[in-house]
């Protein structure tokens, strides 16, 4: 299913894009544009999410990681 997406554009694009018409499938580039923008931002918001998430969580104490990698490489 699809619903139409009116905008309205400059006067001297619109005529720009007319001269273009033969080269260009101009709805075809705009929906795939709009498409990408929208996954551009989908993933934009899932990140601010995760930073958000990542916020809440508490800090990890100085040398952790360093004890964690020396158990672990101490057990093979």
């Amino acid at each position: 299913m699809s619903v139409v997406l009116s905008i309205r554009i400059p006067k001297k694009l619109k005529e720009e894009m007319d001269k273009l018409k033969d080269l260009v499938d101009w709805p075809s580039e705009i929906r795939a544009f709009l498409e990408e923008r929208v996954r551009r931002y989908k993933r934009i918001k899932v990140l601010r999410e995760v930073d958000q998430i990542l916020e809440q969580l508490p800090e990890t104490p100085r040398g952790l990681a360093d004890k964690l990698m020396r158990e672990d490489r101490e057990r093979y």
